[in-house]
C-alpha cells in the first residue's frame, strides 16, 4: 500500500507498508537501539512474529524507516510497539504509521485499540491524544529505568 505524506510532512517521498518478516529483523535492530534506553530484543520481535502478532513496517526507498506491531485479542488491538527511525523522527511518519496500525485494528473488527507509553514520553502522549487516544490508568514502575522504575501510562481509543 502506497501512502503519500501530506505537504505538511517535511518527508516529499512516497513511503510504503509491508509485513515484517523474521528476515527483517537485522535491520529493525539496527534502529531499536538507537531509540530506546531499554529496547526490544531479537527474542521479543521473533516471538511476536512467531505468535502471529500483526507487524508491519514504514519503507522509504526500499529502506526500513519504521515499524508497529499491534496483538489482536478479540475484539481488541493492543499496540505493542510503534518506532521510527531516529533520522526520521519529526517529520509525522509516526503519525502515518500509527493512523495505518488503527486501520489494520479496524480490518480486523477491534472495537478498541490500547498501549501503554512512558510517562515521561510526552512527544508520544501528544500524539495519541492529537489521535484521539485517551487516558485510562497508570500502571506503576512498568517500565525499567535508570535507578529505578518508570511509570506507564494507559490509552484507549475506541474504533
Amino acid at each position: 500500500m502506497m501512502v503519500k505524506p501530506s505537504s505538511r510532512y517535511a518527508l516529499s517521498t512516497d513511503v510504503q507498508f509491508r509485513p515484517m518478516q523474521l528476515s527483517d529483523l537485522d535491520a529493525v535492530m539496527a534502529i531499536e537501539p538507537q531509540i530506546y534506553p531499554y529496547p526490544w530484543t531479537r527474542g521479543n520481535f521473533s516471538d511476536s512474529l512467531s505468535a502471529g502478532y500483526s507487524a508491519w513496517l514504514l519503507l522509504h526507498n526500499q529502506s526500513i524507516i519504521g515499524y508497529a506491531l499491534v496483538m489482536m485479542v478479540l475484539d481488541e488491538a493492543h499496540l505493542l510497539n510503534l518506532s521510527v527511525a531516529k533520522d526520521y523522527q519529526k517529520q509525522g511518519l509516526g503519525r502515518i504509521l500509527l493512523e495505518y496500525m488503527i486501520q489494520i485494528a479496524k480490518n480486523n473488527q477491534a472495537a478498541n485499540m490500547f498501549l501503554e507509553v512512558r510517562a515521561s514520553n510526552s512527544s508520544a502522549i501528544a500524539l495519541y491524544e492529537n489521535l484521539g487516544f485517551n487516558e485510562m490508568a497508570v500502571r506503576r514502575g512498568y517500565y525499567p529505568a535508570k535507578h529505578s522504575r518508570e511509570d506507564a501510562i494507559l490509552m484507549g481509543l475506541a474504533l
